[in-house]
C-alpha cells in the first residue's frame, strides 16, 4: 500500500476534510452516553436542577445559615447572593418563578462561573442537608435520622410540636448546635462526592417547593433542552457520517480509476521482456481485482481507521470519568478481544497472499480456453479443459471458504465476549449503584461507552483483515508500475526534419531477446530506399519478423544501430519515430467498433475521402464500400465478424491511410490470393511510390517483382539483390523459389 502512496497523496485535500468530518463523528457520538446520563441524573433524579449551589434561598433558610456556618463562611455564602425584598420591582419580575416573594424575602444567586458555583456548593450543601433532615424529625424521624446520622442527642429527634427550625436552633446553647453540627459533619463527610451532591440537590429542590416554585416545569424544561441538544448533536453526527462515506467513497474510487490508468499506461509501454515477467492474465488480475482491494481499503481507512482509534481512546476516558472503578471491566474485554483478533489475523494473512496468485492461475485458464477454443474443440479436449479449469476453481473456492468460515468463526466470538462484557459491566455497576458508588446515569453512560469501545476494535480487526490483503495487491500493482521499461526515450531527443525521405539503413546489426544466451539476427546490414519495395524472404523461424518489428523499436539493437535518413532511431522519440511508419502485423487485430474507427487508429483526422482511399489501396472496396453501412460497418471484438482476407486489407488499409514514409508489411500478405496479393501490390506501387517500402513474404511470387530482396537463414542474411541475382548467387534462395514456382515461373 505504501508503494502506492503517490495515488493518494493528490487528494491530501479530500483526506483532511475527512478526517476533520471523522473528529466531528467522533465527537458527537461520545457526547450522546454523557447526555442521556445528563437526563437520567439530573433530568430525572435531580427534577432538573444541575448545581448543588441553589439559585433561590429564602430570607428563613438563610438565617438558618448563619446558626450553623462560622461568621465567615456565612459572610461569603452571602457574598454570592441579592436580597430581593418583597414588593420590589425586582420581586414583581420575579414573583411568577418564586410566588413565596409576595410575603417573604428571597436571595437570588449572581451570575458566577464554575469554579465559584463548586465553591458555594461546599459551603452550602451540608447545611442545606442538615437543615432538610431537621425539617423531617416531626414527619418522618427514620428518613431524617438516615440523613443525619445516628449519634445525635436525644433531644433533637424529639421537636416539640408546633416549634420551627428557627426556632430551635435559636434555642439550642451554642455546645450543643456545635456538638450537632460536627456530629452531622462526620456523617455526611463519610459519603461519597456524588451522593453528597445528590442529596444537596434533593435539598435544594425542598427549599424550592417550600418557596412555590413549579419544580415539575423546571424538570419537564431540563429534560426538553438537554433532549433537543441530544437531537441536534445525532444530527449534526449524521451529516458528518454521511459527508465522511462521501468524500470516502469519491477518493477510493479516483485512486482506483488513477492506477488503473497508471497501469494500462505502463503495460501499453512494456516490451516482450516485460511481458514475460507478467502474465496478460495476471495483468488483469492486478488491473481489476487487485485495484479493488486496494480501493476498497482506501475507503475502509478514511471512514474507520481515524474514527475507530479516536471512539476508542476518548471512549475509555470517558467511561473512566464515569466510574474509575470498573476500569478493570473494560480492560478485562478489551484484552480479550485483541487475542481474539491477533489470533485471527495471524491464520488468515498466508491465505490472502495465495488466495491472489490462484485467481491469477483462474484467469491466465480461462483465457487460455476462450482464445484457443477452436483447437479445444478441434481435437476433443473440452473434458481436459474442464478439469483444468475445476482445479484451478476449486483451489480459489477452497481458500475464500477457508477465510470465508474464519471471518464467520470470528464475528460470534466477538459478539460473545462484547455481550458477556454488558453482562458483566451490569453485575458491577448494580453492586457500585446499591454502595451508591455511581449514580444509575452514569452506569448507563458506562455501558454506552464500553459498547462504543468495543465496537471500536471490532472495526479495527475488520481492518485488520482486509489491510494485509490489500498489502498484497499493493506489492503486486507496485511490481507492474515499478518495472524498469527496456526501450526509453532519450533524454535528448533529436527531430527529424520536416521533409523526410524515408532512407532505411541497418549498420551491423545483431539482437538477442533479453534473457536469451544466443542471437537471432547476426550482422545484419543493408539499406532501403525511397520509391523501392524491400522484400525479406526466409524459412519459418529465420528471423524475418524480428528484422523488421527492430525499426519501430518494439526492441533495441544488441549491437550495431538503425538509421533513417542517416538519425539513428534511438535517438528519436518512439512516438515521433512511429509516426514516420506505417506497419501492419503480421497478425491482423481489429477494435471493437466500426471500419471508420478502426482505419482512425491510423490517422485520428481521416476524412471519408481519406478512409475511401485506404480501403482502395487495401484492395478492401468489394466488402466495404458495397455493405449497407459502408465505413460504419460493425466490427467486433477481435474482428471476429469478418474473415481473415478482410481483417488483413482493413489492417493495411489501417497501416496506409497516413502515408507516412517508411512502411512495414509483415507477411500481412499471406492471408490474401494471388490475385488480390499482386493487385494491392501494384496499388502500393502507384499510390505510395515515394515511400520505403519493407514486406516479410515467404511468398516467392510476392518477393519477385521487388526491387530489393534479403534472404534470411537462421538470423543471418545470406542474399541480397533481386530475383535474378538471387536466383543465380544464392543457394537458399533458390531452394525456397524451387519449392513454390515451376520452372518457367521461375526464369
Amino acid at each position: 500500500m505504501l508503494r502506492l502512496k503517490q495515488y493518494i497523496v493528490p487528494y491530501w485535500k479530500n483526506i483532511i476534510f475527512a478526517i476533520v468530518m471523522v473528529i466531528v463523528v467522533a465527537s458527537a457520538d461520545l457526547q450522546l452516553p454523557d447526555l442521556l446520563s445528563q437526563i437520567i441524573n439530573v433530568g430525572i433524579q435531580q427534577q432538573g436542577i444541575e448545581s448543588g449551589a441553589p439559585g433561590a434561598i429564602s430570607a428563613g433558610t438563610m438565617h438558618s445559615f448563619s446558626l450553623l456556618l462560622s461568621p465567615e463562611e456565612y459572610s461569603a455564602v452571602l457574598a454570592y447572593y441579592d436580597l430581593v425584598e418583597p414588593g420590589s420591582e425586582r420581586a414583581l419580575a420575579l414573583a411568577e418563578d418564586f410566588p413565596v416573594l409576595q410575603n417573604e424575602s428571597v436571595y437570588i444567586l449572581k451570575p458566577i462561573d464554575e469554579a465559584d458555583q463548586q465553591t458555594l456548593e461546599s459551603l452550602v450543601a451540608k447545611p442545606l442537608i442538615f437543615i432538610q433532615a431537621l425539617s423531617l424529625l416531626q414527619s418522618d424521624p427514620e428518613g431524617a435520622s438516615q440523613l443525619l446520622g445516628e449519634n445525635l442527642p436525644a433531644q433533637m429527634m424529639q421537636i416539640p410540636p408546633g416549634v420551627s427550625l428557627d426556632q430551635l436552633l435559636d434555642a439550642m446553647p451554642a455546645e450543643q448546635q456545635a456538638a450537632i453540627s460536627s456530629a452531622v459533619n462526620a456523617h455526611l463527610s463519610s459519603l461519597e462526592g456524588s451522593i453528597l451532591h445528590q442529596l444537596a440537590v434533593q435539598s435544594i429542590n425542598t427549599e424550592y417547593a417550600r418557596m412555590g416554585v413549579d419544580n415539575q416545569r423546571t424538570q419537564n424544561q431540563y429534560i426538553l433542552k438537554i433532549g433537543l441538544r441530544m437531537i441536534l448533536v445525532a444530527v449534526i453526527g449524521l451529516i458528518a457520517s454521511l459527508t465522511v462515506s462521501h468524500f470516502a467513497s469519491r477518493t477510493a474510487a479516483r485512486v482506483g480509476r488513477d492506477v488503473r490508468s497508471a497501469i494500462f499506461a505502463k503495460v501499453e509501454n512494456f516490451t516482450t521482456a516485460e511481458f514475460e515477467e507478467f502474465s496478460t492474465a495476471s495483468l488483469i488480475t492486478r488491473t481489476t481485482n487487485d485495484v479493488v482491494q486496494v480501493q476498497m481499503v482506501v475507503f475502509m481507512l478514511m471512514r474507520m481507521a481515524f474514527q475507530a482509534p479516536m471512539i476508542g481512546t476518548l471512549g475509555i476516558f470517558h467511561a473512566l470519568d464515569k466510574s474509575p472503578g470498573m476500569w478493570w471491566t473494560i480492560a478485562l474485554i478489551v484484552g480479550v478481544l485483541l487475542i481474539v483478533i491477533i489470533s485471527i489475523f495471524a491464520i488468515i494473512t498466508p491465505k490472502f497472499k495465495t488466495i491472489q496468485k490462484l485467481i491469477d492461475r483462474l484467469n491466465l485458464v480461462m483465457r487460455e480456453n476462450l482464445s484457443g477454443l477452436m483447437v479445444v474443440r478441434a481435437f476433443n479436449k473440452q473434458g481436459y479443459e474442464e478439469a483444468r479449469f475445476d482445479r484451478a476453481n476449486r483451489d480459489v473456492t477452497e481458500n475464500q471458504i477457508f477465510i470465508g468460515r474464519t471471518m464467520a468463526f470470528m464475528f460470534p466470538i466477538m459478539n460473545i465476549v462484547m455481550w458477556a462484557g454488558q453482562v458483566l459491566v451490569i453485575a458491577v455497576g448494580a453492586r457500585f449503584v446499591a454502595q451508591s458508588a455511581i449514580q444509575v446515569g452514569d452506569l448507563i453512560a458506562f455501558m454506552q461507552y464500553s459498547m462504543q469501545i468495543f465496537f471500536s476494535f471490532m472495526q479495527l480487526s475488520m481492518l485488520f483483515i482486509f489491510i494485509p490483503r490489500a498489502a498484497v495487491s499493493g506489492d503486486r500493482i507496485a511490481d507492474v508500475l515499478e518495472t524498469p521499461i527496456a526501450i526509453i526515450d532519450p533524454v535528448e531527443p533529436v527531430e527529424f526534419p520536416e521533409s523526410i525521405r524515408g532512407v532505411v539503413e541497418f549498420h551491423d546489426v545483431d539482437f538477442k531477446y533479453p534473457g536469451a544466451e544466443e542471437d537471432v539476427l547476426h550482422d545484419i546490414s543493408f539499406k532501403a530506399e525511397p520509391g523501392e519495395l524491400t522484400a525479406i524472404i526466409g524459412s519459418t523461424g529465420s528471423g524475418k519478423s524480428t528484422l523488421v518489428n527492430l525499426l519501430p523499436r518494439f526492441f533495441d539493437v544488441t549491437k550495431g544501430k538503425i538509421t533513417i535518413d542517416g538519425i539513428d532511431i534511438r535517438d528519436i522519440t518512439q512516438h515521433e519515430l512511429r509516426d514516420q511508419i506505417g506497419y501492419a502485423p503480421q497478425k491482423g487485430l481489429l477494435f471493437s467498433g466500426t471500419v471508420a474507427s478502426n482505419l482512425q487508429v491510423g490517422k485520428p483526422d481521416a476524412t471519408e475521402a481519406d478512409m475511401l482511399d485506404a480501403i482502395q489501396i487495401a484492395q478492401a472496396t468489394d466488402f466495404v464500400s458495397n455493405h449497407e453501412d459502408g465505413l460504419n460497418m460493425e466490427i467486433s471484438q477481435g474482428g471476429s465478424n469478418v474473415s481473415g482476407g478482410q481483417k488483413q486489407r482493413l489492417s493495411i488499409a489501417r497501416a496506409v491511410i497516413d502515408k507516412p514514409p517508411v512502411f512495414i508489411f509483415d507477411d500481412t500478405f499471406s492471408a490474401l490470393d494471388y490475385k488480390t496479393d499482386a493487385a494491392l501490390r501494384k496499388a502500393l506501387r502507384q499510390k505510395l511510390g515515394e515511400s520505403t517500402l519493407l514486406v516479410v513474404t515467404q511468398r516467392v511470387a510476392t518477393a519477385k517483382l521487388s526491387d530489393q530482396i534479403l534472404v534470411l537463414d537462421n538470423g543471418r542474411m545470406v542474399g541480397k539483390g533481386t530475383h535474378r541475382e538471387l536466383m543465380e548467387s544464392c543457394k537458399t534462395y533458390q531452394e525456397i523459389a524451387s519449392s513454390q514456382l515451376s520452372e518457367e515461373e521461375l526464369a
